[in-house]
């Protein structure tokens, strides 16, 4: 999961790196071309953008370094933590839900991906299966019980 995360992070940096060194420059050309430049929306834009794919890249290389940071070690193997996939019975809905907890940057909901950092992740962080846990969401409290857990090095390692 650590590969894929960083594999994701490093394809949206190449893509943001070649838009700033050969797209932007240019669109910022060419919108030169156009003449007055203070009232030339190309060239505001273009500048804008560049200065949004640079934040990007830098909030990026920050996140890589985190992942690389990522001891599976430290990983607890029999509670949910970071990479955890979990089966969860929703008390109130009364239904089941399948979450993989993952970082904001590799969040996909339709595929169950829920980021560390999300009221549900947080609240399921610790617990063990057969656990019920209370979780704050923004629309009031909701129980979940923990039916399944695979956590990171059981799925790395085979362990459990």
């Amino acid at each position: 999961m650590i590969e894929e995360i960083q594999a994701k992070i490093s394809e949206e940096v190449e893509v943001l790196t070649r838009e700033l060194n050969v797209e932007l420059p240019d669109r910022i050309r060419k919108a030169v071309e156009l003449g007055d430049l203070r009232e030339n929306s190309e060239y505001k834009s273009a500048l804008e953008r560049q200065q949004f794919v640079q934040a990007r890249i830098g909030h990026l290389a920050g996140r890589m370094a985190e992942v690389s940071k990522i001891n599976v070690d430290d990983v607890p193997i029999d509670r949910a933590g970071f990479g955890s996939k979990l089966l969860v019975h929703d008390l109130a809905l009364d239904k089941e839900v399948a979450f993989t907890i993952v970082t904001g940057d590799y969040m996909d909901l339709e595929a169950g991906h829920i980021s560390l950092d999300s009221p549900i992740a947080r609240g399921l962080l610790g617990s063990r299966q057969g656990d019920e846990v209370t979780i704050r969401l923004p629309v009031g409290e909701r129980r979940f019980k923990v039916l399944e857990l695979t956590t990171l090095p059981q799925q790395l390692g085979g362990i459990g």
